[in-house]
């Protein structure tokens, strides 16, 4: 099996028109999609679109509405012209604990069959229910990715929408790299980050990541309104949002 566990630190730290940061332990799953009955079977107190201490589930992704993530993500890569046969999806998430999850980024590596990355998808998540996935094709085989995209949804309700990403990321490996810089015209307001070091999923390693994240996504979601409370108490603007989405995509090229 190919899927993985890893352990980290989630940082954020914002930069306009006030100072703000946080650090959090958190732990993540890379799920090789393929893999998912077979893991259901095998690691203990873990399961796939069923509950239990830890769990997977497919409505958390994709159209959100329960329908298979690898017909999902092949049909996005076909409408993109993305080569879609053959490949290998691995998600990047949070799973549910106790049935919750709350993820403000999910990210697919799609590989070829030569083990070549071929496109990622960078799934964002707010608080409202919304989600918006930005696509992107790869044809350099690189330890290190770089894409940059318009903002397309309200996520912070104390950020504008007229902002741009800088993702940058490792090609996951023994250590897991993701990072996101936000820009408002020349200038960096936000920086945010997840790292982590892999272990085997399996039943061992699975129970003492939970151990050492009890509640871990009962955390996330307090945390996110905790911090927002400060910003608030900071003076910082509320920015009202403006429009609705439920699932939007779009393709920005290489």
């Amino acid at each position: 099996m190919t899927s993985s566990i890893y352990n980290g630190t989630v940082i954020h730290k914002r930069f306009k028109p006030k100072t703000h940061f946080f650090k959090y332990s958190v732990f993540s799953l890379l799920l090789d999609l393929s893999e998912l009955d077979h893991l259901d079977k095998t690691v203990k107190f873990f399961s796939f679109n069923k509950f239990n201490l830890i769990s997977f589930f497919e409505k958390d992704h994709g159209d959100r509405d329960g329908s298979p993530l690898i017909e999902w993500v092949k049909k996005n890569l076909d409408e993109n012209g993305i080569y879609s046969k053959n490949i290998k999806i691995k998600l990047l998430c949070y799973p549910r604990i106790f049935g919750y999850v709350f993820n403000p980024l999910s990210v697919f590596y799609i590989y070829n069959t030569n083990e070549k990355l071929i496109s990622i998808l960078y799934e964002v998540k707010n608080t409202f229910g919304e989600q918006h996935t930005y696509i992107f094709k790869i044809e350099d085989d690189t330890k290190l990715f770089q894409h940059n995209c318009s903002k397309k949804f309200h996520v912070s309700p104390f950020i504008e929408m007229n902002c741009n990403y800088f993702f940058r990321l490792l090609k996951p490996g023994e250590k897991l790299s993701v990072i996101i810089d936000q820009y408002h015209e020349n200038d960096k307001i936000l920086y945010a980050s997840q790292d982590g070091k892999r272990e085997n999923l399996n039943s061992k390693e699975l129970l003492k990541s939970y151990l050492k994240h009890p509640l871990m996504t009962f955390k996330i979601i307090s945390a996110i309104h905790f911090e927002a409370f400060k910003l608030w108490t900071k003076g910082i603007k509320f920015i009202k949002k403006k429009f609705k989405i439920k699932n939007n995509i779009s393709f920005e090229g290489k």
